[in-house]
């Protein structure tokens, strides 16, 4: 299952529980989940909501004024994450929304992340947001979220900090990070706020998917405004082809003094930071010098922080960089049984025919485990395809 989340009304934590909730998520397993956090003095509750010619779901969180609560900075808060009894992937994605917030929050004041004191989205209703979203994906089953460009209205709104312009100070350092499209807008009102940007900005691709769409879901806003002012989320699963697209950008440099070994080390710094591909080149420069071009492949959201990776790990005075449209033969990856064991393979889907592929690391260990050589290895795995001794699909993006 596939999730798409249409943001033509901007987006903010309780629309995204709210559309959630529309599109198939109890309010009740919500509640029992959220239970075994260690937040109490608050009530959870669905209404169903009509605006204009759309119907949905607000979902509204209140405290109990008669139960105080303590000053929970980020740490505090990851902390009440880790210690409950929440599935480890709710808890990894409500971390990692948790996390991206607060060094935004932590960029734009000037301090250590793990002392961010959040203000407004450091209370209970913040933390029952993150939380019941990740909460209400896994629910439903997703495995992928999309987005699409976030509109952000315009104007100024009032906070804990006084009064400041829209999009708030932490909303847009997390729109800087994630490269995320974002247009004003035509309302002066605050449409995308820090919680709703750290939840899309940490889970979705921006990127319209190929689905096969089943079920949508509204979830509406507090405000109104003069269209309805609501979420939209859309699930589904992808369509299946043949070839896939999707962009890419592409960094370059040329250098002609530095050792093999120090460009492997900038080779293993850009690969661990995310590039999709590292490469080099052999080519000759001016005043006759044997050079070699590095090239870097990587997501568009990467770009600026590959692009300093490459000006800190060599003697590059300057990159370039331009888009690529990548265009992907189908492919998945499925487990083989073979007399060491299980080993993963990558599967190739183009044309109506199939063909596959040892995964060379899975290859390379059952080698050095065994003391046999890794071509027998990949022997042994081709002819278990052979045999037809696939076992199961494993999730996860095919290299």
């Amino acid at each position: 299952m596939i999730a798409y989340f249409d943001c033509f009304s901007g987006v903010s934590g309780d629309m995204t529980l709210g559309a959630l909730v529309d599109a198939g998520v109890a309010i009740d397993e919500l509640r029992s989940a959220l239970s075994m956090l260690d937040v109490k003095g608050y009530t959870i509750e669905s209404c169903p909501t009509k605006r204009g010619e759309f119907k949905g779901s607000r979902v509204l969180v209140a405290l109990d004024h008669n139960i105080a609560q303590p000053h929970r900075r980020m740490r505090d808060i990851l902390s009440v994450i880790e210690q409950s009894l929440l599935s480890p992937r709710v808890k990894d994605i409500s971390a990692k929304v948790f996390r991206n917030l607060a060094e935004a929050e932590a960029a734009v004041h000037g301090m250590d992340p793990d002392d961010v004191h959040f203000h407004e989205v450091g209370g209970v209703d913040t933390i029952v947001d993150v939380v019941g979203t990740a909460v209400g994906l896994e629910i439903l089953g997703v495995r992928k979220v999309y987005s699409s460009p976030l509109v952000t209205g315009y104007g100024t709104v009032k906070c804990a900090h006084g009064v400041i312009p829209v999009p708030g100070p932490a909303t847009l350092e997390l729109l800087k990070r994630a490269n995320a499209p974002v247009k004003a807008g035509s309302v002066e009102a605050e449409l995308v706020t820090p919680t709703g940007a750290a939840i899309v900005t940490t889970l979705a691709e921006f990127s319209s998917p190929k689905m096969h769409v089943t079920s949508v879901g509204y979830g509406f806003g507090r405000r109104e405004l003069p269209w309805p002012n609501a979420l939209r989320l859309w699930l589904g699963t992808p369509v299946t082809e043949d070839v896939e697209e999707d962009s890419v950008v592409v960094i370059q440099t040329n250098v002609d003094d530095m050792s093999p070994e120090l460009l492997g080390a900038a080779m293993s710094a850009l690969l661990e930071a995310g590039a999709l591909d590292v490469f080099f080149t052999p080519i000759q420069m001016k005043k006759n010098r044997p050079a070699v071009m590095l090239t870097v492949l990587a997501p568009p959201a990467l770009e600026a922080a590959l692009c300093a990776l490459v000006l800190k790990h060599t003697t590059s005075l300057g990159v370039r960089c331009h888009a690529a449209r990548r265009v992907k033969a189908g492919r998945r990856r499925e487990t083989v049984e073979t007399p060491w064991g299980q080993v993963r393979v990558k599967v190739k889907v183009f044309g109506g025919e199939t063909s596959v592929s040892p995964e060379y690391d899975d290859c390379l260990r059952v080698a050095r485990q065994h003391g046999i050589s890794l071509a027998e290895v990949y022997d042994g795995v081709r002819a278990a395809v052979e045999r037809g001794a696939i076992l199961r699909d494993v999730p996860g993006d095919v290299a």
